[in-house]
């Protein structure tokens, strides 16, 4: 048999599974003649001698991260990219095999939203191998790629319920992706669920499965969006949230009496609000009430940080969203309270493009926002640091363009690329890299050159971007 799933493999989508170095490395060994010895057995198992005595092992269904080197090194490695690319070069004139697509069993798929056992679906449509839909995958595919433990770990949060975006594929981004509250998950091969990837590190495979049965939920819900926001699985909406009352007549209390005559009381009731609503896991009212929280603090000491627009804003954003709650808008109300986002999710290894920073001065000190495109997850975020003021006066751009974090400076990070194994995601998307012996961070110089970012974070036109924004919720739902 002829194993479409590494025939399908772009550099590309080998890259992100180990990285590019790795992989230019097993390319050029590869072009100089530096290949192993193939041998592939009956059931699709692909083994490989080198000279040296390597052997490595590739079996079906699971992708790179199921293959067996007895090099040292970790993960996937040199000699597993170099099996690849032999295979490749070994099958060059091997024509395409897109399968022909069942429109019976892929209306009965598309049936259920959560697990099933059905056969699996198509692969391609017609001439178009990324016209497809993860949500084809069967429970005991999804078994076979992350393993018994993992899908049962899956099924534990399914019976909780959780809210997804699925991103469809198109011929300009043909990578389908699924934003989870834990993070994003890429489907990076047409048809093999062994390549899904998620950004999150130490994740076992559960959010894959969570990532899929998202897709299911679209297929059923929304087949003709490009974009479908799903809940899957739980029980029904609950839209009593004490946590979030008590946050709301706070606001509206504040909002009455005024910033200008309000008590010293009012510290512990921020207190036991913030705490209520961190334990019922309301996670965007209760970054709100921490930005209320500042601004009252900013009011208190007359600082230059107060700003009577946020201050308003943040007022109005309590019972906004507790308003979009009890009428079950169309967004669903666990992305409109954060329930289930995590403060900070770990990442596996990450590479982010400086877009570049911004630089503000308030209150005696000088923030600096540091702006990274994060091309897999299709997102951007955010480094920010602060520094006080001297007595000689705030600092230059110049100067803060040599403060350095984790061993570089804040201006090779706003213009270069960095590849990081400590990076760390806040709910609100700012970025901070874990200090450990293990983890690394390199930073190389960038060509200033972003046409290479995906459709959703690079804006081509700008009519369609407005259109686009217009059909959102509301910015302070958002």
């Amino acid at each position: 048999m002829t194993r479409d799933d590494l025939i399908a493999l772009t550099p590309d989508v080998l890259a992100a599974l180990s990285n590019r170095g790795l992989v230019k490395r097993a390319t050029r060994e590869v072009d100089a003649g530096e290949r192993p010895t193939l041998t592939e057995d009956a059931d699709g198992v692909l083994r490989a001698a080198y000279p040296d005595g390597v052997t490595v092992t590739l079996p079906v269904g699971g992708g790179l991260a199921a293959g067996i080197c007895s090099c040292p090194a970790p993960g996937v490695c040199r000699h597993l990219l170099a099996v690849v690319l032999t295979y490749q070069h070994a099958h060059a004139d091997a024509p395409a095999r897109d399968a022909v697509p069942d429109p019976d069993a892929a209306s009965d798929r598309k049936a259920a939203p959560g697990p099933d056992t059905g056969a699996s679906g198509p692969e391609a449509a017609g001439g178009e191998p990324w016209r497809w839909s993860p949500g084809d995958v069967t429970d005991d595919e999804l078994a076979a790629a992350i393993g018994a433990p993992a899908l049962a770990a899956a099924r534990r949060r399914l019976r909780r319920g959780y809210t997804a975006v699925v991103h469809r594929p198109d011929a300009a981004d043909p990578v389908p992706r699924v934003e989870l509250p834990a993070g994003t998950v890429r489907f990076l091969v047409p048809g093999q669920i062994g390549y899904a990837r998620g950004d999150a590190a130490d994740d076992g495979g559960e959010s894959i499965a969570l990532a899929v049965w998202a897709c299911r939920a679209a297929d059923r819900e929304h087949p003709d969006r490009q974009e479908a926001q799903v809940r899957v699985g739980g029980a029904a909406t609950v839209t009593e949230h004490p946590a979030l009352e008590a946050a709301v007549a706070l606001a509206a209390d504040v909002l009455l009496t005024g910033a200008a005559h309000l008590g010293s009381g009012v510290d512990a009731r921020l207190a036991t609000v913030r705490r209520d609503l961190d334990a019922a896991g309301l996670r965007w009212p209760l970054l709100a009430v921490d930005d209320l929280a500042g601004q009252l603090a900013a009011y208190a000491a007359r600082g230059a940080r107060y700003r009577p627009e946020t201050f308003a804003d943040l007022l109005a954003e309590l019972p906004a969203r507790r308003r979009a709650v009890v009428n079950a808008g169309a967004t669903p109300a666990e992305r409109v309270l954060g329930t289930h986002e995590p403060a900070e999710t770990p990442l596996r290894r990450v590479r982010l493009t400086g877009l570049g920073a911004r630089v503000r001065e308030s209150g005696g000190e000088v923030g600096v926002d540091v702006v990274l495109a994060h091309p897999a997850a299709v997102s951007v975020l955010v480094l920010r640091r602060a520094y006080p003021a001297t007595d000689d006066g705030p600092p230059t751009g110049h100067e803060l363009a040599g403060r350095r974090v984790t061993g570089a400076t804040l201006g090779a990070l706003a213009t270069g690329n960095v590849v990081s194994e400590s990076a760390v995601r806040s709910a609100a998307h700012q970025l901070r890299f874990a200090v450990g012996r293990l983890a690394r961070t390199t930073v190389t110089p960038g060509a200033g050159e972003w046409s290479g970012l995906p459709p959703g974070l690079l804006a081509r036109d700008p009519d369609a971007l407005a259109v686009e924004l217009a059909g959102r919720p509301p910015r302070l739902l958002r």
